[in-house]
């Protein structure tokens, strides 16, 4: 079986940029997935916490839920279309970007993962955290973090 290389898509224009750049470096010779993450609604929105109750159903939160999971589909098919591989297949994970796509990755026996950085600096990033500083640390395979070129050049 061929192993998969997974471009993580945030559906931004420069993450677009990023990935296609990442594409110009590892010529997909197999199967692409294109992973995008999607976030999960508080489960305390069901359960309350302290003494305060749940203020939704679990019926709403499984609803935000799979909504959620639907935007992140056409999300994941237009970056899909959009940097040239309209037949990649398409990953909605839920949870904290990072950690979903090492699990993904290892999951599948992944080639590469290709992700496209913000290019934050190391203050911004060290307060909020980055998802390519954890895939790169924590990934199973090997990892490609693009930046966008620049548009002008």
């Amino acid at each position: 079986m061929n192993r998969p290389l997974l471009l993580c898509a945030d559906g931004s224009h420069h993450s677009n940029l990023a990935l296609r750049a990442g594409l110009a470096l590892i010529a997909p010779d197999g199967p692409v997935v294109v992973v995008t993450v999607v976030h999960e609604p508080d489960p305390m929105l069901v359960t309350g916490t302290g003494f305060a109750g749940g203020v939704i159903s679990p019926e709403a939160y499984d609803a935000q839920l799979q909504a959620a999971k639907e935007d992140g589909q056409a999300l994941a098919r237009s970056v899909a279309a959009e940097v040239g591989i309209p037949d990649a297949k398409i990953m909605v994970l839920a949870g904290e970007a990072g950690s979903q796509i090492c699990l993904y990755a290892e999951e599948v026996n992944a080639r590469a993962v290709v992700l496209g950085t913000r290019g934050h600096g190391g203050l911004r990033r060290a307060l909020l955290g980055s998802v390519s500083d954890h895939v790169v640390r924590h990934a199973p395979c090997p990892v490609v973090i693009t930046s966008h070129p620049d548009e002008t050049a």
